[in-house]
């Protein structure tokens, strides 16, 4: 008997849902599908299982599903086996089989939405461990159960439609899901809507969830968002359901016209302003606030033809604020009555109904208060004459007084003019110069002179108004053109080099300046046959030789006249140095000087010019030596008074001082630092009188200040003697061991320097004159004889 392998099919139909399509109670069979049969050829080796069916969720397990058999083999002498997922891969566990019998057994519940079919492979070995069998498929059906419920998307659906929309208008999809077999009834879903409130607008496609509208009637100013209570179910609807909501809003459309809350608005405002508002305009528009729909525009239809009123839209209220723009005046109308449209910044749809309350009339009263004075023309130019004298009439800068139902008077005055040029009439506002305005003055911007005039009625409280006068300084042509430069040099050849150039300048401001005339002087018309001279442009002229000249200076004199009304002109001499010169023009090094004898310089000009200065050093040398022997002899004279005063002091006191041996003489404490004198515990008060002092001598004064500079040192000295000889608290002046305390250092260089040196020939003591009568002695020894 050929080898084979029989199947047999352990089923329980209504428990399990296992289904090898023969209907009627499980029986278990034997296959030989490799047997011959008679007649027919060899049938290949292989098993052929059908796919097994088991449902999920079962649970009564471990259960058996199927048993497989081998015929090669006696029962007990093959080993079954399977493998695949659910076996040893994951999910591990699920199935197992018995080796002897060959049966296969469920172990867990299972999944279909996990796992919907496991394909395991079974083998069939003898107990040496060899195979019987080649390996075959074993593949194992997860039945589906409806186990799962449907799942909305979202849980809240949000859709949008215009109000007034027509039926069968998309307004939003609503989806749901359910995880159960696609292909079973468990997952056929079908949608409703369980509540939408009364009408009812809104339908739903139970197969695709589409909502739309079915009726007319949808209005935003009654009832703006609708919230729908949908549901989904499935096997068909009949099974297992989820819930969701549907929000829907209406979208505005301008249906609704703006209407005032009144069709007459009364209001004052005040004349002679702008810019200001009157009062405000109440509308009302049950549209959608802040939409274009809403938002209200508004028009002055009449009874405004100056345009001195505007309306414009509070965003806030959409309320019209009236104001106005143009001043308005009491005088000449007292009232305005304006007809005011309103209109959304949206166009009306067609459909939505006209009214009667777009239009309202505005009735403004025009309040009369002191108005300020105007003048005829502000601002005011004028023009005047450069040096216009003191007293010349500028202008008449005059107003009038809009209040023509008010008798007041004018005065006028000056608010600003920094050069203090004007004089206004306070009575009738006439301008004149009181003064010479300076063409140099810094107020003069580009030829113009601003002033600032204000004129004040005399009501209570007065109005003021301010003008501004502007003066034109007309240029007078009252300068010569000035020619530049005064001297030059040419060369000698005339086909050489491209001239002198001259040029010119002029004081005068446009147009009484540039273009220059320039020309040979009329008066010494022999220059013409030497000399020539052509225009270059505006400002300037070459000078050309017409023949060749000797070398040296030449003296020519030009005419030169400006353009102005009337033209004003100079004769002004012009000193050429004719030179030697090379190929190109230029003058050779020294030529011209040889040849010219000062360059333009006459020898009379110059001998005056070196004899001024001679006898300008000749006056600072003998005022030099004047102050020498003046200082001199005040010297001497101050010599002599110290050696009388010293032998007035030996004669009269007896008393030779100095020396450091004498300690009784005068007070030593007076060379000693002020520090040092307090750690001796000395007294720090002023010292005792001088016995020579007369008796009604007041104190000296406090120490001084050392000099800042070397220069002062002389000054510093003679003034020390002189306080000391009137100051009976220190010692007479020819005590020369005694001094006042000068402080830690001095900026004059100690007196044992005059010894440092290795020879008096290092050393220079002219300076000691310098130092005062004290040195003067030492500066004679020692200085250059």
């Amino acid at each position: 008997m050929d080898a084979g392998l029989l199947l047999a099919f352990g089923l329980l139909a209504q428990g399990l849902g296992l289904s090898t399509g023969v209907p009627g109670p499980w029986r278990p069979s034997i296959l030989f599908p490799w047997r011959r049969t008679p007649g027919l050829g060899r049938v290949r080796r292989a098993w052929v299982i059908p796919p097994i069916s088991v449902s999920e969720n079962h649970k009564r397990i471990p259960f058996p599903l199927v048993q497989i058999k081998s015929d090669k083999q006696p029962l007990g002498g093959v080993i079954y086996s399977i493998q695949g997922p659910g076996v040893d891969k994951e999910p591990r566990g699920v199935f197992s089989i018995d080796k002897f019998t060959g049966k296969v057994f469920l172990n867990a519940m299972l999944d279909r939405e996990k796992t919907d079919r496991f394909r395991l492979r079974a083998f069939a070995l003898d107990l040496g461990g060899s195979t019987l069998e080649d390996p075959t498929d074993l593949e194992i059906v997860v039945v589906d159960q409806n186990d799962n419920r449907p799942v909305f998307q979202q849980e809240v659906f949000n859709g949008r439609v215009l109000e007034g929309a027509a039926p069968g208008t998309f307004v939003m999809r609503a989806e749901a899901t359910d995880a159960d077999d696609p292909d079973t009834d468990n997952a056929a879903l079908r949608y409703s809507i369980l509540a939408q409130g009364s009408p009812e607008f809104f339908s739903i496609d139970e197969r695709t969830g589409e909502i739309r509208t079915v009726q007319v009637g949808l209005d935003r100013e009654v009832v703006a968002v609708y919230n729908l209570s949908l549901q989904v179910a499935d096997m068909s609807g009949d099974g297992l359901t989820a819930t969701a909501s549907a929000i829907i809003t209406l979208d505005d459309v301008n249906d609704n016209a703006p209407e005032f809350t009144r069709d007459q608005f009364f209001l004052e405002a005040t004349e002679a302003v702008s810019g200001v508002d009157v009062g405000r305009l109440e509308v009302q528009d049950r549209d959608l606030p802040g939409s274009p729909n809403w938002v209200a525009r508004f028009t002055i239809l009449e009874g405004d033809p100056d345009g001195q009123f505007t309306v414009r839209t509070d965003p806030k209220t959409n309320e019209g604020v009236l104001s106005v723009v143009k001043p308005l005046d009491h005088e000449s109308r007292e009232h305005y009555q304006l007809r005011v449209s309103v209109q959304n910044e949206a166009p009306l749809q067609a459909p939505a109904p006209r009214t009667t309350w777009g239009q309202a009339m505005v009735n403004v009263h025009v309040q009369d208060i002191n108005e300020a004075p105007l003048f005829h023309e502000n601002p005011l130019r004028t023009s005047l004459a450069e040096g216009a004298a003191p007293g010349t009439p500028v202008a008449t800068f005059s107003a009038r007084d809009p209040d023509t139902q008010q008798l007041q008077r004018l005065s006028y005055s000056k608010d600003y003019d920094p050069e203090d040029w004007l004089q206004v009439d306070a009575a009738t506002g006439r301008i004149q110069t009181q003064r010479v305005l300076s063409p140099a003055s810094p107020f003069l911007k580009d030829g113009w002179y601003r002033a600032i005039i204000l004129v004040s009625d005399d009501a209570s409280p007065p109005r003021t108004a301010t003008g501004t006068l502007s003066v034109e300084i007309l240029e007078v042509n009252d300068h010569a053109p000035v020619l530049a430069p005064l001297a030059g040099s040419l060369c000698s050849e005339p086909a050489r080099g491209s001239g002198l150039l001259l040029g010119a300048t002029d004081e005068d401001l446009p147009p009484h300046g540039a273009p220059f005339h320039f020309q040979l002087s009329p008066r010494t018309p022999e220059l013409a046959q030497n000399w020539s001279i052509s225009q270059v442009n505006v400002s300037h002229a070459r000078l050309r030789l017409r023949h060749r000249l000797p070398e040296g200076l030449h003296r020519l004199s030009l005419l030169l006249r400006d353009s102005g009304q009337p033209p004003q002109q100079r004769e002004q001499p012009l000193n050429v140095s004719v030179c030697r010169c090379a190929a190109d023009g230029a003058c050779l090094p020294g030529a011209a000087a040889l040849r010219g004898g000062g360059a333009g310089v006459s020898l009379g000009a110059l001998l005056v010019v070196l004899g001024s200065v001679i006898l300008l050093l000749l006056l600072i040398l003998l005022v030099a030596l004047l102050a020498r022997c003046r200082r001199r002899s005040r010297d001497k004279g101050l010599l002599h008074g110290l050696q009388d005063d010293l032998r007035d002091n030996i004669l009269n006191y007896d008393e030779q001082g100095g020396g450091e041996e004498d300690q009784d003489a005068y007070d030593l404490s007076q060379l000693r630092h002020p520090t040092e004198l307090a750690a001796l515990g000395g007294p720090l008060g002023r010292p005792p009188l001088r016995r020579d002092a007369p008796s009604g001598r007041l104190p000296g004064p406090l120490p001084r200040l050392l000099p800042a500079s070397t220069a002062d040192i002389a000054g510093f000295i003679r003034n020390g003697l002189e306080a000391a000889d009137g100051d009976p608290s220190v010692p007479p002046y020819d005590t020369a061991l005694i001094y006042d305390y000068e402080g830690d250092g001095s900026v004059a260089g100690t007196l044992s320097s005059i010894l440092s040196s290795l020879g008096d020939e290092d050393q220079d003591y002219d300076y000691l004159q310098d130092w005062g009568p004290r040195f003067a002695r030492l500066a004679d020894m020692y200085g250059h004889q």
